[in-house]
This record gives C-alpha cells, structure tokens and sequence, in this order.
C-alpha cells in the first residue's frame, strides 16, 4: 500500500446503517464444488429473507467475473485473487448493513480463512454445500465436468485442481441429500440461533 494513503472514518458507522436497516451486516459464505448447489442456494436464500423484509444481496462467481474480475483466469494465483477481491466487496456490504451471500466455488482454505478474517466475530458464515463428486458431474449445469475431462479446461476444481474441504464450517447443507427447502430452512435457523436475524 503507498505511503500517501489514508483510511477516512465517516460519521455514519455500520451500527447506524444497522439501526436504519432493522438488520445486521453480515456475510454468508457459500462454498463447494462445481455443482454442488452454491448459487441455487444462495439465491433461495436471498428470496427466503427477502420475503421476511431483510435486505440481501448474492454475489454470484460467474457474475462477478463478467465484471471486477473479468481480468482474472483460474489459475492458483488468479483464484487466490478472485477470493481476496470478492471478500473486501462482501465486506463493504456488510458495513453497509447488507446481508450478503457469496457463492465461489473458492477452492482454498487459506483464501477463505482470509475473507473470514476481514469481518468481526461471528459476522462470517461458512456454509459448505457438501455434495459427491459424482453427483456434482451428474449435475453438471453448464457442462464443464465434461470439458474439463476432455481436456478443454485447464484447473478445473475437482478434476485437474484440488478442493480444500472446510475443516469447521459454521453450517453443512448435504445438496446431495437434502432439499434446497430443507437447506435454506437449516440456514435460516443457524441465523435466528445465532441473532443474526
């Protein structure tokens, strides 16, 4: 960071925007294979607590690089970017009193123990969206298992790129055995649980 560049603390701190919103910031960390059910869950989530008047936003990892991170590919270090990147956006959103949802596939340990870091205390949920390989290439919504086994994609996570499962994420959802009803239903209840909500 350069030497001329200052952190500038505003008036309104994230309390106020909480007390203004009725809600707390905080950020719901969706993770697992290609597949597995991050981005359907994390958008039924989304509608699920819209519905009960909170404000929430998902960010998608497809969406995410169409734009801020269109200049990234999915190497090691490109991931490792993806995720630092995405954990200050989420941050930012939860100052502002959003409840935000991320859904990444965020293959490493270390990158989301990092974005953890970024929050305070019990402001960071890990949801592990727990779902076989094989059902995950069963599954296989945009095609890529195939490409990846035929060799047209390089790095692929889970066939040609390692996943690190999470070793104490706040919730488990198994996408492979349970509803996406049943899951959101699990999420929800983590979160009133833990007044969240």
């Amino acid at each position: 960071m350069g030497k001329n560049i200052f952190w500038y603390e505003g008036r309104v701190k994230r309390e106020d925007r909480e007390r203004l919103l009725g809600q707390k910031g905080v950020v719901i960390w969706f993770t697992g294979l290609s597949g597995s059910g991050k981005s359907t869950l994390a958008y039924a989530v989304e509608e699920k607590l819209h519905e009960m008047g909170y404000l929430t936003y998902v960010l998608d990892g497809d969406n995410i690089r169409h734009g801020l991170n269109s200049d990234l590919g999915f190497s090691p270090e490109d991931r490792e970017e993806n995720i630092r990147r995405v954990g200050e956006v989420a941050k930012l959103f939860a100052d502002a009193g959003v409840i935000v949802m991320t859904a990444f596939i965020s293959p490493y340990r270390k990158d989301r123990r990092r974005a953890r870091r970024l929050m305070d205390e019990g402001r960071f949920v890990e949801v592990y969206c727990k779902c076989g390989l094989e059902v995950c290439e069963r599954r296989d919504p945009k095609g890529l298992y195939k490409k990846a086994k035929a060799g047209e994609i390089d790095e692929f996570t889970g066939v040609s790129a390692p996943y690190e499962e999470p070793e104490s994420p706040e919730i488990v959802v198994e996408t492979d055995k349970q509803s996406v009803e049943e899951c959101v239903e699990k999420i929800v209840k983590y979160l009133r649980t833990n007044k969240l909500l």
